[in-house]
């Protein structure tokens, strides 16, 4: 069988891991990025800086022999901090078991990573500063534009994987063209988002416990900080755009900002002298869920990654599911030789279900941050589900760490369990049925009973 022609729009984090795994395999494998190579100059603006790395993603990087590089990039953070108005913190652990963990990582280090390893290959080719336009899914070709010559051309291959995430040009040639049925939704947050900083002391030391996700808890909104290798936290603002008191369209002058950092994180104001040059200087981006079907045009094309189904970010799991994507690739690769078509077919059959879990617990996730973690019955649901996973490793989840943490489970088996569980243990609780003191294996018990009979009567219902 003649070596297979890749082509792959877009080098960020799910297009460099993927030229860098079908590179592995023998593949020939052209990339084209529209932005110039990130090794070379700082192209972060507007993006975020670090993100959560789990296990999910972890998998990924064992599967191309990367785990020990990708692990000296990462800052480990147990559990999230919380911090209340009056300056207060309390730390609530991811897991109960000690080993279970998340990382801050730097997406510029990770993706020049992936890029380097990538083209270690004779059989990888990184193009940067060339732009999709537009993709002929018949043919089998995409037109691009090289950034600084202005001058247009057109690439061929034998199939087309666009990674090039929530804008995808191939995504939009599918809309646009009207040749198939293709749905498509882009669903936005009534938030956005802005990144800001805690700079390092100045003997480059953190300002604060470095070991945890932070987060403001304030109801209708929040802020979040993760450690940096350099010493710093990346913070990011999530705030409506026009509601509530406070919000990113009046917040206009460095004054109000000032108030209202002074109102609702004194604490965190105190560690950040920089937040009005930040403020002003960075963009307020907007926060939005893809998901479409199909993925593919017959053996021809493929969308891969945030093309597919992009995320928002409050689970810390958009990279780790772009990574997990090209896990389940490469598994229906060793299953089937070299039909495009059925290759293509057959993962969006297994994969799609999970990414639209992964969506949809996303949104739960951000009414969690926001809001719940503040509350006391969430807080004594914790308590239990700590204690569960401490005392019985095996037996017990909760449905964090079967999304983050239990990487053989697809998400959506995760979400169906989890929110079950979830709902047991508050229904219990609000009943007095179960309280944080009662013996711990008897809550077990009663929350497994619980949790069959809410799955039950959801099969029951055909809600899954």
């Amino acid at each position: 069988m003649k070596q297979q022609n890749i082509l792959i729009i877009g080098a960020g984090l799910c297009g460099s891991l993927l030229a860098l795994r079908l590179g592995q395999r023998g593949y020939n494998v052209t990339v084209y990025e529209m932005r110039p190579d990130l090794r070379k100059t700082d192209i972060s603006a507007g993006r975020s800086i670090n993100l959560a790395f789990s296990d999910r993603g972890n998998k990924a990087m064992k599967l191309v022999g990367i785990e020990d590089k990708v692990k000296a990039l990462c800052i480990p953070m147990n559990g999230r901090m919380l911090h209340d108005r009056d300056g207060n913190t309390f730390l609530s652990n991811y897991s109960g078991r000690d080993h279970e963990y998340i990382n801050s990582i730097s997406r510029g280090e990770l993706n020049g990573l992936l890029l380097t390893e990538a083209e270690k290959h004779d059989n990888v080719t990184i193009h940067f500063n060339k732009k999709c336009k537009s993709v002929d899914f018949e043919n089998t070709t995409a037109r691009f534009q090289d950034y600084e010559t202005k001058d247009e051309f057109i690439e061929d291959a034998d199939a087309i994987i666009a990674t090039d995430g929530a804008g995808s040009a191939l995504r939009k040639s599918y809309y646009l063209e009207k040749k198939f049925l293709f749905s498509f939704s882009q669903d936005y947050l009534t938030h956005g988002y802005k990144e800001l900083s805690i700079l390092p002391t100045e003997t480059g030391d953190y300002k604060t416990y470095k070991n945890a996700l932070h987060i403001w808890p304030r109801g209708d909104f929040m802020l979040i900080a993760l450690p940096n290798l350099d010493g710093s936290f990346t913070v990011t603002l999530f705030l409506s755009y026009d509601g509530g008191e406070y919000n990113f369209n009046n917040l206009t002058t460095p004054e109000i900002v000032t108030e209202f950092f002074q109102k609702e994180f004194p604490d965190a104001l105190e560690l950040m002298p920089n937040l009005i040059e930040d403020f002003f200087e960075n963009p307020t981006a907007p926060l939005g869920t893809v998901k479409c079907s199909p993925w593919h045009y017959k053996g021809n094309t493929l969308l891969m990654g945030d093309s597919a189904h992009a995320i928002v970010p409050f689970y810390g799991q958009g990279m780790n599911a772009s990574f997990e994507d090209v896990v389940e690739f490469d598994a229906v690769l060793d299953h089937h030789n070299e039909n495009w078509e059925t290759i293509f077919t057959e993962y969006e059959k297994i994969r799609k279900k999970d990414t639209d879990a992964i969506a949809d617990l996303a949104i739960d996730n951000f009414h969690e941050m926001k809001d719940h973690v503040g509350q006391a019955i969430f807080q004594e649901k914790r308590k239990i589900e700590m204690a569960l996973e401490k005392e019985y490793p095996s037996e017990y989840s909760s449905k964090y760490s079967l999304v983050t943490f239990n990487e053989h489970i697809g998400y959506r088996e995760a979400m169906l369990r989890g929110r079950a569980q979830d709902k047991a243990i508050l229904n219990m609780l609000s009943d007095g049925t179960i309280t944080a003191s009662d013996d711990i294996k008897t809550i077990l018990d009663k929350v497994k009973t619980e949790t069959e009979a809410i799955l039950e009567d959801d099969r029951v219902a055909g809600l899954h």
